[in-house]
């Protein structure tokens, strides 16, 4: 699931994309959002109505009108998603507005005291699950959307910095494209600019965080208590410590996701999900993948820095052609 990042309740509808989206993903998400949609709008995004600082609508104006580019990540992506079980993950790329990028200009969001904030916009982010009565802190299930579009220029920092998450948008399947249009075409056709053995470092590091809460190293509170109840440790952080080993193994070694996550792997993590594989067992895996990224951070064939210079063309051209202003030609040689 995508991160919570505040504790208010969020209450409202939830509007639904349906235009634009292919064949083989469209009944995934008419059965998800059975309801009010835009047949419009094919980067439309879901309409948050109360309070949440990423979620107010002047942040989902600017992330709808500026997406680039929106896929399906998570479970579902990945091909780890038990039936029945997983809500739907989706992560999008925006241009923001010239005089976000230009001058000084902010978004202007009132919390439910009645107080204006002046936010740089990052990002924006609502679940469906907030419509329940938990809020901020219900957690997202199966049938749920949980939605995050990031500024490309966020984005663009956190991918040059490997993060394994952010990353996706460059390799998932046509299938699972959402929305895309020229810019993130071109994105998505140099994802290989990207990525560098910095990457390695950033994997390692999500990886360790997913075994402490594994183990109850990192905080003795988990999110499904059932689970522990259940197999004697969380195997969804178990499944995700492997699956990011497995991952960023193959990133550091080809240069590219597969994705869905190819078999016979696909199933041992389904496996390790639904609690088959002893925990003794993961904890030996999830620590033979580190030890190989940990290797990778040196051995690698990736470029030792991802190519920024690529990076910055495509966010300077892209913003440009969304302000309506056309890029500078430069002579040959000049």
């Amino acid at each position: 699931m995508l991160g919570t990042l505040a504790a208010i309740t969020l209450l409202g509808p939830v509007v639904a994309v349906l235009r634009g989206v292919p064949e083989t993903l469209a009944p995934t998400r008419r059965a998800l959002h059975a309801g009010v949609v835009d047949p419009d709008d094919a980067r439309a995004l879901p309409v948050v109505q109360r309070y949440h600082p990423h979620g107010s609508d002047a942040a989902r104006r600017v992330a709808q009108d500026g997406t680039v580019l929106r896929v399906q990540v998570g479970s579902g992506v990945h091909g780890t998603a038990i039936a029945g079980a997983d809500d739907r993950d989706e992560m999008g790329i925006a241009l923001e507005p010239a005089a976000f990028v230009t001058g000084i200009a902010r978004l202007a969001v009132t919390d439910p005291r009645g107080r204006t904030h002046r936010r740089v916009f990052e990002q924006f982010e609502a679940h469906t699950a907030w419509d329940r009565d938990g809020g901020l802190d219900e957690r997202s299930g199966a049938g749920d959307l949980d939605v995050v579009v990031y500024a490309a220029r966020t984005w663009a920092r956190l991918a040059l910095a490997g993060n394994p998450t952010v990353l996706l948008p460059l390799y998932v399947p046509e299938e699972e494209v959402v929305f895309v249009d020229e810019a993130g075409r071109e994105l998505r056709a140099n994802a290989g600019r990207l990525v560098s053995r910095a990457a390695a470092s950033t994997f390692l590091g999500y990886l360790s965080a997913q075994r402490d809460r594994m183990v109850g190293s990192r905080s003795s509170r988990t999110n499904r208590p059932e689970l522990v109840a259940q197999h004697g440790y969380d195997t969804t952080f178990a499944m995700h410590a492997l699956r990011l080993g497995v991952q960023g193994v193959e990133l550091l070694t080809t240069g590219r996701l597969t994705l869905p996550i190819p078999q016979p792997e696909r199933e041992h993590l389904r496996a390790v999900r639904r609690g088959e594989v002893a925990m003794d067992d993961v904890l030996t895996e999830v620590d033979d993948l580190a030890a190989r990224l940990a290797d990778l951070r040196t051995t690698s064939p990736l470029p030792e820095e991802p190519d920024r210079a690529w990076v910055d063309g495509w966010l300077h051209r892209s913003h440009l052609r969304h302000w309506g202003v056309a890029p500078e030609r430069r002579e040959p040689g000049a």
